[in-house]
């Protein structure tokens, strides 16, 4: 019986041996556990930005050097999509109703825009008065709010750019205004300031200007980067330094931390065919990691 009890043990572990992993498959089963979605030092340190097309495609802005602009593909391999002009450096990627790419230029001071299909580059908007514009968020309206730190000063602003592609200052005197976003009903415009590691709430009347403030969320270690909501107004939040992503309810209260593998983490967007995985970009490691979420993107 004994040596029966063996030979069984030792198939067992032979059949064990020849089973196929599918990590796609483990990760399509996981939550909230951090995976690989590139190679790491595929971009620079100024990694960031990632946003997903209506055809589900993903961009992160530079790839291999700064300027460019990388199309990852859902196995994880990256290919150039395009090469801004001049000095132009990339942070923030949305997408316009249209299909049209805004991108945050923080060097050139400008917002740009990039057809997608012809490729061809121009100035969406530009204003002196623009520090280095950081981050985007549009709503259903087509207005775009941009997040404008001076890093220098530890200062900020915000704006509001209306489809005439004009500037407004919506709120100045800030601390280091980085990431940006909208509420799922597009009443609260969520802005961080990432020295001062402090969230804010900003109630918006129909016409998409301010009507009040207060603070949503403070930290009193590490710094924030980019921020995202799900479609039940959870807040999505990348902590720089810390390696992790915080997540809030609408309320202000912390229900959730992924632990990621890197610990410069700047930006996340929601993509994948439900909508429920987080592309993360993460400067020290120069790559995009994932992680499965319980509730789709907004």
């Amino acid at each position: 019986m004994k040596r029966i009890i063996l030979a069984l043990a030792a198939l067992a572990v032979i059949a064990g041996c020849h089973r196929k992993h599918n990590p796609q498959k483990e990760f399509g089963k996981s939550l909230f556990r951090a995976y690989d979605h590139t190679a790491e030092n595929l971009f620079t340190r100024n990694c960031e930005g990632p946003a997903v097309d209506k055809e589900g495609r993903l961009f992160v802005v530079n790839y291999e050097k700064d300027g460019t602009i990388g199309l990852v593909q859902p196995d994880g391999k990256v290919e150039l999509f395009v090469t801004l002009p001049n000095k132009s450096v990339g942070n923030s990627i949305r997408f316009k109703a249209d299909g049209n790419m805004l991108v945050a230029d923080f060097v050139e001071h400008n917002v740009l825009e990039v057809d997608p299909v012809t490729k061809a580059v121009s100035v969406y908007c530009h204003d002196d008065r623009f520090n280095q514009p950081n981050d985007l968020c549009i709503s259903k309206k087509g207005i775009v709010y941009a997040s404008d730190p001076n890093w220098q000063k530890q200062t900020g602003q915000v704006w509001k750019i209306g489809t005439d592609r004009k500037a407004v200052l919506l709120k100045e005197n800030l601390g280091t205004t980085n990431g940006i976003c909208l509420s799922p009903d597009e009443k609260i415009l969520y802005v961080n300031e990432s020295v001062q590691r402090r969230i804010l709430a900003f109630e918006l009347d129909n016409k998409g200007n301010i009507k009040s403030q207060r603070t949503f969320a403070t930290f009193t270690d590490f710094g924030m980067d980019g921020m995202k909501c799900d479609s039940k107004g959870n807040l999505y939040v990348t902590r720089y330094g810390k390696g992790t992503v915080a997540i809030f309810n609408d309320g202000g209260r912390q229900i959730q931390e992924v632990e990621l593998k890197g610990k410069d983490v700047s930006n996340i967007t929601f993509g994948g065919k439900d909508d429920k995985t987080c592309f993360v970009t993460l400067q020290d490691r120069k790559c995009i990691e994932k992680f499965r979420t319980d509730i789709a993107g907004k």
